[in-house]
């Protein structure tokens, strides 16, 4: 029998569905990240958008399309996060857009839907690219105007979709020559098949599981930059080093990390001369201990119960929000409205205390291990007591967040001065000149940005190739910025090769930021090499203190 209309009850079971679904692959859709970087990766980020809006849909006091359509867009748009995330959003905020004025949805009504989806969607990001989710979504509009103009049968109609969004996914890597390169579809689009894929499911009336959802009966939810408990498989987070008492080959490392493998997971391996720096999440830390001893002597131990730190971490986080809060609106209370005011995102102990001297307002803890939300940004504009905001992202995973929550505030002037690393951000806040105006310091601080060249050292957490690069797990790499601009496995020796990529004849200053799991006598000295090697460019050392990356530097 036809179905040639979906009523909000049904649209609602939809879009839950679609909520479930792309929770449920989310580890998957970050794996196609080319990227290899242990970040805030797109399956990540769209899940916890759409699970903002699953939120507000599971606490609607009725359901109908108005209030479904409401609650779609206004999650999605606060809880955005990540590029991926935010481009979610604008598709369903223009795909709400659309049907909120009905009381049931045919096939017409559905492919206006869509075709204004994607133009939200285009029409947010400044320069689109082919070959993405945004591709995806305009192959969707156009097999849905040319269906809506054979049939009306739901049944018909959206099998189709699906079938040729699948199809237009599979052309990505054609468009991308990245993507081929690496032997991967483009995340953000996959992740958008993930939401129809879950979507048609609960159409046909498939049992689905909505766990990771929110009830209104009280079902737990995963909630943003939270992990459960339950989701703890490896309990300890173990780390130390071994200083080998005889070469430790290819094939030793190899059969190491498959030991390690074997025995939990968030491996890392890396080599150096005569010491092993090894980091591995395990129910049993002393079997991995037991192992490396027979490669030599164990030092810098360390081992956190990661269950105990997360029930710690949400009691401490409860109390600092509440206190956090509590201190703003004392504070906004009590603070007269200023012409300037700045936030920065920003993570790691050192680098917030910079920008906190450099005079920026307010810090919102995030990066590229956790990429704020809107409603992050949102609410950091509200703490802010100024007539005139600069907001500096430091990421160009933030750029659209923050765009998003200037589109989102009306009472106050937001200028987004799309920093794409924190190095950037640092300048851009020292070339801030109060004596001259918004506009002339906002292109003084355009211009001065792209003066600096930023290199960042880290780890791969996956195998892919990329930019004619073979890059391995556990892997040290040197990312500038425009791509991996050295591999190799030692932290010091990438950083120095990134840098000969960097350094030429005009470079007067380079300046390295530490990371939390760096010595500060071994960066001392690091520092002083890099000045051996350019002596003619001032050379500086400061704490960062930022997880996830040995060094960030800045070439200027």
């Amino acid at each position: 029998m036809a179905t040639n209309t979906i009523n909000a009850e049904l649209f609602a079971k939809m879009f839950l569905a679609g909520a479930a679904n792309l929770e449920a692959k989310k580890e998957f859709i970050n794996e196609l990240n080319v990227f290899p970087v242990p970040d805030g990766d797109t399956g990540t980020n769209m899940t916890l958008t759409i699970l903002s809006a699953a939120k507000e849909v599971t606490v609607l006091e009725q359901t109908n399309m108005q209030a479904l359509a409401k609650a779609i867009s206004s999650g999605s748009l606060r809880g955005a996060r990540g590029n991926s995330g935010v481009i979610l959003s604008q598709l369903l905020r223009g795909f709400t857009k659309e049907i909120r004025g009905y009381k049931e949805i045919d096939a017409e009504i559905f492919a206006q839907a869509c075709e204004r989806a994607r133009a939200t969607a285009y029409k947010a990001v400044m320069k689109p690219k082919e070959g993405t989710i945004l591709t995806v979504a305009k192959g969707v509009a156009q097999k849905a105007a040319e269906l809506a103009e054979t049939t009306g049968d739901f049944e018909i109609f959206l099998p189709q979709i699906l079938e040729h969004a699948e199809y237009v996914l599979s052309r990505t890597p054609e468009m991308l020559p990245v993507l081929k390169e690496a032997g991967v579809v483009d995340s953000g689009g996959q992740g958008l098949l993930e939401v129809l894929r879950g979507a048609y499911d609960a159409f046909q009336g498939k049992e689905i599981d909505y766990s990771a959802i929110e009830t209104s009966s009280g079902t737990t939810m995963v909630r943003p930059g939270v992990q459960a408990e339950a989701d703890i498989k490896f309990g300890y987070c173990t780390e130390f080093i071994i200083m080998t008492e005889k070469k430790f080959s290819e094939k030793d490392e190899t059969e190491f990390k498959a030991y390690l493998e074997s025995i939990g997971d968030s491996i890392v391996c890396v080599a150096d001369d005569d010491i092993i720096k090894i980091h591995v999440h395990t129910n049993d830390p002393g079997l991995a201990i037991q192992k490396a001893l027979t490669y030599g002597q164990l030092t810098r131990m360390k081992i956190d119960n990661m269950r105990e730190e997360h029930q710690e971490r949400l009691f401490k986080n409860s109390e600092k929000l509440a206190a956090e809060q509590k201190r703003n609106a004392s504070s906004k209370a009590k603070e007269p409205e200023k012409e300037i005011g700045f936030i920065a995102v920003s993570i790691g102990e050192g680098l917030n205390n910079i920008f906190r001297e450099l005079g920026v307002d307010y810090i919102i803890e995030g990066g590229q291990t956790m990429n704020p939300s809107t409603e992050d940004m949102l609410t950091a504009i509200n703490a802010v007591s100024a007539k005139h905001i600069f907001i500096l992202p430091n990421n160009k995973n933030i750029i659209l967040a923050a765009n998003q929550a200037r589109s989102l505030t009306k009472e106050k002037d937001i200028i987004v001065i799309p920093t794409k690393t924190v190095t950037q951000g640092i300048t851009a806040v020292i070339n801030y000149m109060p004596e001259r105006g918004i506009s002339a310091n906002e292109t003084n601080m355009l211009e001065e940005i792209q003066k600096v060249k930023t290199g960042q050292v880290t780890y791969a957490v996956r195998d892919t190739r990329i930019d004619d690069k073979e890059i391995h797990e556990g892997d040290i790499m040197g990312i500038g910025d425009e791509g991996i601009l050295s591999v190799g496995q030692s932290v010091e020796t990438v950083a120095k090769e990134m840098l000969s990529c960097q350094v030429d004849a005009d470079t007067e200053l380079i300046s390295l930021y530490y990371g939390k799991d760096v010595l500060a006598e071994d960066a001392v000295r690091f520092a002083q090499e890099i000045s051996n090697l350019y002596p003619e460019a001032d050379v500086d050392a400061h704490f960062g203190g930022q997880p996830i990356y040995y060094y960030i530097l800045s070439v200027e």
